[in-house]
Parts: structure tokens; C-alpha cells; sequence
């Protein structure tokens, strides 16, 4: 049984384990009815040694066979078609790719006509999007009204860049989203305490946010010249300045690094990892 190092009580997220795959979930996008939700753990799948055990990059010096059943694996346990994932090209951007019924299995099963696609959208049925991790921010993001769905990377740079925001915008040109009728998640990635920057990069965050913000943005960091940033609290930010109502943005209590031991992260395990992976798809 995993046993979470949470930062605070809140029932946030549920642990979820079916065919012998845990994994966790939102319980706000359970409770919209329309959506599947996912986001892995290590455990569950089939790579081995540094990538144990459910890795889903063969950019890590995986062996593909061996990320292909992890994907079959989590497909069974979230009771979506493997087939009908769709996979983001990452690079640290804020560009969003809208994904059709042609996409269907784009990254997983066949090549991918994209890259530099940080976040995905659709309005399709039974289409899974899936994003990558190991420290950054998954956003998920689901319009009740217009049955359409975001999922969206967010390392310190696309914060700094408002990806919420951008994939907000993308929604509503797309599918009429309107932020107020979205439901909007902030998912397991790394905490305050644990993300140490440099100057540069806590001033990119200073000059990204309103003022109000600032104090819980960057604080003195553990070590001379260093500071600790919050990324939770600056992409809660980007969803309240973009009209996202309070009470439905739901913000993560599980940090990847406070929780290496179930989750692989960069800041805790380096380059020999494996990654994570969210997943939303429209029922």
C-alpha cells in the first residue's frame, strides 16, 4: 500500500489501483461524470533497473517493447483504448495542438506529425491525452458546458509563460470554453520546499505576477542566493487572473520529490529515471 508524504490534509487526489496498476485521480474531475483521469505512479509496469517500473519514455533509454506494455498496462487500468492515446512532443513551449479522431494513437503506436507541443486539447470522445513528467506541472482542464477537455505541461518556464492561460485561450477559440465553467487541477509535481532556483529565475517569476502574489511566489531559499518557488501556488495564480473561478481550481498536496520512492523526479533522481505520465480523456 503507498503511503503519501502529503504537505497538508486536503482529500485532494484518491489513490486508485485496478489490474495491478495503482494510480491517482482527481476527485473534482470524478465528479464532472464526463471525464477519466489519470496520473501514474512508478509502480505497476514492466521496465526495470532506474526506470522501475512503469515508465512511459523511450526517450530515457527505455526499451520500447517495454514502454508499449506500460501503456497497454495503464490503458487497462484507467479503462481507456491504448489506441486512442495521443502523446505531446515537449519542449518547455506554450503551444497547444488541438487533437482530432485522426490523431488517435499519435506517439504510442505510430509517429508523431508534431513537436514542440507542450499542451493538447479535444472535444472528441474516447481520445486520451497524455502528457509527460518528472518534477513539472500537469494541468487539467475540463469544460462541463461544452464537453471539451486540456491537458497541458507546465515547467517553470511555461508557468512563467501562463500555460494555463494559453490553453484556456485555446479551448474557448476552439470549442466556445468559457474559464468559469471549467474545472481546472494542478497535478502531482514538485513543492516549494523542493524546488530551488537561482536569481534569474525567481526574478522571471516576480515579473510574470501581479505584485499580491509575490510573497508567496519566491521565498528566501535554504542556501545564499538561492530562492524557493512555488509553482503550485503561481499556476493557481494564472488560473484565478484567467477567470477560473476559486472554488474549481483543485491544487496537488503530493510533491514528486517528497515522494521519489513512488514517483520519479528530476531534482530527486537526476537524468537516470524514468517519467510519469497524465492522462484525461472525455468519456
Amino acid at each position: 500500500m503507498i503511503q503519501w508524504n502529503y504537505k497538508d490534509e486536503r482529500q485532494v487526489l484518491c489513490t486508485r489501483e485496478r489490474a495491478g496498476v495503482p494510480f491517482l485521480s482527481f476527485k473534482a474531475l470524478e465528479e464532472t461524470g464526463i471525464v477519466v483521469n489519470g496520473f501514474s505512479t512508478r509502480l505497476g509496469g514492466v521496465s526495470q533497473g532506474k526506470l522501475a517500473s512503469m515508465n512511459f519514455s523511450v526517450a530515457r533509454g527505455d526499451e520500447p517493447e517495454r514502454v508499449m506494455e506500460n501503456f497497454s498496462r495503464m490503458a487497462a487500468a484507467l479503462g481507456v483504448e491504448r489506441d486512442k492515446m495521443v502523446l505531446s512532443w515537449q519542449t518547455h513551449t506554450v503551444h497547444v495542438r488541438r487533437v482530432t479522431g485522426e490523431d488517435a494513437g499519435k506517439g504510442v503506436i505510430r509517429e508523431r506529425d508534431y513537436r514542440d507541443v507542450d499542451g493538447l486539447i479535444t472535444d472528441v470522445p474516447g481520445i486520451t491525452l497524455v502528457t509527460l513528467y518528472a518534477d513539472c506541472v500537469p494541468l487539467y482542464l475540463v469544460d462541463t458546458v461544452h464537453r471539451a477537455i486540456g491537458l497541458s505541461h507546465s515547467g517553470w518556464r511555461g508557468t512563467v509563460r501562463k500555460m494555463g492561460r494559453v490553453t484556456l485561450e485555446a479551448m474557448a477559440e476552439a470549442f466556445g470554453t468559457c474559464p468559469e465553467d471549467v474545472t481546472a487541477c494542478i497535478g502531482p509535481s514538485i513543492c516549494q520546499d523542493c524546488f530551488e532556483v537561482g536569481e534569474e529565475v525567481a526574478r522571471e517569476f516576480l515579473a510574470a505576477f501581479p505584485e499580491k502574489y509575490h510573497g508567496q511566489l519566491i521565498k528566501d531559499g535554504k542556501r545564499p542566493g538561492k530562492y524557493q518557488a512555488d509553482l503550485w501556488k503561481a499556476n493557481e495564480a494564472v488560473f484565478l487572473e484567467a477567470g477560473v473561478r476559486p472554488e474549481r481550481i483543485h491544487v496537488t498536496n503530493i510533491c514528486t520529490r517528497c515522494n521519489s520512492s513512488y514517483l520519479f523526479s528530476h531534482r530527486g533522481h537526476g537524468t537516470e529515471r524514468g517519467n510519469l505520465a497524465a492522462f484525461l480523456c472525455l468519456k
